[in-house]
């Protein structure tokens, strides 16, 4: 049995076998939400109505079956793309057109982009324009819709084709240890783009202005002090011109940080509970996670471009995807797409472990949240957001450990409640 068609067992396996699985835990979510439909978890009896309880028991299972729709969807759009020969077949019209090159691998790579995108934005609208406008969430017109996607699509040409181009040139030019000063290159990249991010690229899709409200300013300030954080400036988003969500962030990197707060978020908080959220943010930058999220990414990413740099070689990677390449000529560009195409079929399987991190890191901000304000402040204030953003109280366990980021509220209030 040659090396290919190994891979392309490889492949279909573990795309069927994701497939089963994403299917199994969406059913699961929907299931368990729904048999806790018709009560109020008793920890919560208090302080959420049942309306509200069985509005984010609703919204969470419409976006489950959404969401299945979806990633049937998506597994389709993958298999043409690889095992059908819709990218081989991309690839040769372009090749008859342009001949080889640069321009021809960048026109590979756009095209690749703007057809992915036109085949995804049915669901894409579909998502805004009835589910979020169902439960109350949307609040974007069309017209907004459609400036913010001329915006992104411009952006990403801007500044995805120049450093496409650079990796490609990358990985025609430095030899068998291309794959090393690329990934350098793609670093630096990354931290540029957090660098300039929050002064250049967010104030093209939303208004910030600082924050003036003097009780709240000075709570926040004197908890920055206190827990010895400087930022470059506190502002206000204007989140409501898209959303009802509701969210607080830090942005930037080094002296660009800022601290930044939907307006919705304002709206929804008392200066205690926001003072108590922005505490739980600090708590990250406390413990460093922020700092090992970017050290874990360095490391993840080196090990891909080296996989990249080993696979891109061989002829069974291309022909066990469903591409036929020319060994003699460049197939970077081909290699890339088919790359970030079957890395994140095998990757699924690994998605709990970064999830467990990532909801152990939530538990230590929120026990320095605790420590620096008030948890019942912080309990609060979770609640509501918990209600505002329609986020259900009774998740399936086994799905919570698969996708949470976040653990659910009745695990983080348990936690705060017992570290009081």
């Amino acid at each position: 049995m040659s090396y290919s068609l190994i891979f392309t067992l490889a492949f279909a396996v573990a795309l069927v076998a994701g497939l089963l699985v994403k299917f199994w835990l969406a059913s699961r979510q929907v299931r368990h939400v729904a048999q806790h439909r018709g009560a109020v978890p008793p920890a919560f009896a208090q302080t959420i109505t049942l309306a509200a309880h069985q509005k984010a028991a609703d919204y969470t299972i419409a976006k489950a079956r959404f969401g299945l729709v979806e990633m049937a969807w998506g597994a389709a759009l993958l298999l043409g793309w690889t095992l059908l020969g819709g990218l081989d077949v991309l690839n040769k019209l372009l090749l008859l057109w342009l001949g080889g090159g640069m321009v021809q691998q960048l026109v590979l790579l756009g095209a690749f982009a703007l057809i992915g995108g036109l085949l995804e934005l049915p669901f894409t609208l579909w998502q805004t324009f009835r589910l979020e406008e169902r439960f109350g969430f949307n609040k974007m017109t069309w017209k907004l819709w459609l400036i913010d996607t001329l915006k992104s699509t411009l952006l990403g040409a801007v500044i995805g084709l120049p450093i496409a181009a650079l990796i490609l040139w990358i990985m025609g030019a430095a030899g068998p240890l291309w794959w090393l000063w690329a990934w350098g290159a793609w670093m630096g990249f990354n931290l540029l783009l957090m660098l300039i991010y929050p002064t250049f690229i967010a104030p093209l899709f939303n208004k910030f202005k600082p924050l003036d409200d003097p009780t709240l300013k000075a709570r926040v300030t004197a908890l920055m002090k206190r827990c010895g954080f400087a930022a470059k400036g506190l502002f206000v988003m204007d989140g409501s011109t898209r959303s009802a969500h509701a969210n607080a962030y830090f942005t930037g990197f080094g002296a660009s940080k800022r601290v930044v707060f939907y307006d919705t978020l304002l709206r929804q908080l008392n200066a205690r509970e926001v003072e108590a959220v922005l505490a739980h943010e600090l708590g990250h930058f406390k413990h460093r996670h922020i700092v090992k999220r970017l050290i874990a990414m360095f490391a993840l990413s080196l090990a891909g471009f080296a996989l990249l740099g080993w696979v891109s070689t061989q002829a069974w990677f291309y022909a066990g995807l469903g591409v036929q390449p020319n060994m003699t000529a460049p197939n970077s560009a081909l290699a890339l797409l088919l790359f970030m195409l079957a890395v994140p079929v095998f990757g699924f399987f690994v998605a709990p472990l970064p999830a467990r991190l990532s909801r152990k890191h939530e538990f230590e901000a929120d026990a320095y949240a605790v420590a620096q304000t008030s948890g019942a402040d912080l309990s609060a204030a979770l609640l509501k957001l918990y209600q505002d953003n329609a986020s259900t109280l009774t998740p399936d366990p086994v799905f919570v450990s698969f996708y949470y980021s976040h653990p659910p509220a009745s695990e983080r209030l348990a936690r705060m409640t017992a570290a009081a």
